[in-house]
């Protein structure tokens, strides 16, 4: 059987998807806030869909690549885990809420929808940004994934 997309890949993959995640929600605020409603839909359903596949795809690499230990040293250490730790945290608790945001939106529930969604866009977006800024100092500033042993 052959692999479509290997293995060192999907860090890369990962960030992409996190990166368009961001500037779909960000577009998708910016059409509803001019009453764009189905272009708000389309960006929100499409932002769904990258992080849909972004957590398939991370839950597959770190499936076989297990633990990737952060490199770096000095002030960055800190300000890399309290990046990944607040990004771990709300990445655990925008899950619901961003299943609870677009089932509203689907049952037509939108008091309900825009009520959670200032809650839910925020914190999706502060998940997706912070993503890619862990991918940045894990693979591409302190520890270039080429350098990963049986990747």
């Amino acid at each position: 059987m052959s692999v479509l997309i290997p293995l060192r890949a999907l860090p890369r993959l990962n960030a992409i998807l996190n990166a368009a995640s961001a500037v779909l929600l960000v577009a998708g605020y910016f059409f509803i806030r001019r009453g764009k409603v189905l272009a708000h839909k389309t960006c929100m359903l499409s932002a769904f869909a990258c992080s849909a596949c972004f957590l398939a795809s991370y839950l597959y690499f770190h499936f076989h690549a297990g633990l990737v230990r952060f490199s770096g040293q000095g002030p960055i250490r800190p300000t890399y885990f309290a990046i990944l730790i607040s990004h771990t945290i709300l990445a655990v608790v925008i899950v619901p809420l961003v299943l609870i945001t677009l089932t509203f939106a689907l049952r037509r529930r939108f008091r309900s929808h825009k009520a959670i969604a200032r809650w839910t866009l925020p914190l999706w977006l502060y998940v997706s940004i912070t993503g890619v800024i862990v991918y940045w100092l894990l693979f591409v500033l302190y520890q270039p994934i080429a350098s990963i042993p049986g990747l």
